[in-house]
């Protein structure tokens, strides 16, 4: 992106899952640590009133899913509510799935993880120098995630760049609004005080980008290592975000 486009843009909106942190880091290290201590962690704060409305919550969505394969929920006693809760949330990990209340309890675990050194977030090696640029630059940024506020907070203030929570102004995860609806990036706009078209939102997923630019916003396909590229890219792809807004030249 150069010239007048480029200097419209006062603000970046980042998807983070294969654009600024590997898919793999999700898949293969966040989502069974989850895994593995869910029931544990319903065990152990099941008296909080914020996770007894998580499980509520799960509970309603279950009654769709059952039909699609779900374990069976029993809750004749308090035990095996839990481990219904519990069952249904692993069952929902394995298929990535993006309900609220899922990503909500995730981040709470996870929580926990980052805060103790159990886990680190991985970030791309060019996510820490394009930030610190582009706020050098005066411009904003911004997370839309399908992971909880919470859950991005964490992996921003616990990167393999370190601490980089001071760069980022606002987060925003899916109880704004699905990530594949233009309403969302609309209510994003309004949220960060910009037009849609002062924003750029980069993403892996087409159908996100889609979304965006119905808005009006500006968009940029994440093609990181092993993202495929689709049949007909509507979109300006990046494979670094060394591509986007670099230093003026002889700097």
């Amino acid at each position: 992106m150069a010239g007048a486009a480029a200097l419209a843009i006062r603000a970046l909106l980042l998807d983070i899952e294969g654009t600024t942190t590997p898919v793999d880091f999700v898949l293969k290290t966040l989502f069974p640590f989850a895994a593995a201590r869910v029931e544990q962690f319903l065990r152990e704060h099941s008296e909080s009133p914020e996770t007894k409305e998580i499980i509520a919550d799960l509970r309603q969505t279950w009654s769709g899913a059952a039909a699609a394969g779900a374990p069976v929920w029993m809750e004749t006693t308090p035990d095996e509510k839990l481990s219904s809760a519990a069952a249904y949330v692993r069952w929902l990990i394995a298929r990535d799935s993006k309900i609220s209340p899922l990503k909500a309890l995730q981040g709470k675990i996870w929580e926990a993880g980052f805060r103790e050194g159990q886990l680190q977030g991985e970030v791309y090696p060019d996510v820490g120098p394009a930030f610190a640029r582009w706020r050098a630059q005066g411009r904003r940024i911004a997370i839309f995630s399908s992971g909880s506020v919470l859950a991005q907070r964490l992996l921003f203030a616990h990167s393999t760049a370190g601490d980089l929570s001071a760069s980022l102004d606002a987060y925003f995860d899916t109880t704004t609004g699905p990530k594949r609806e233009a309403a969302s990036y609309q209510k994003i706009a309004t949220a960060l005080a910009l037009e849609p078209r002062e924003i750029l939102f980069v993403s892996d997923v087409a159908a996100e980008l889609d979304a965006a630019a119905a808005a009006r916003m500006h968009t940029a396909l994440s093609l990181r290592p092993g993202t495929p590229l689709p049949e007909r890219p509507a979109h300006g792809a990046i494979d670094s975000f060394e591509q986007l807004f670099p230093p003026a030249a002889g700097r």
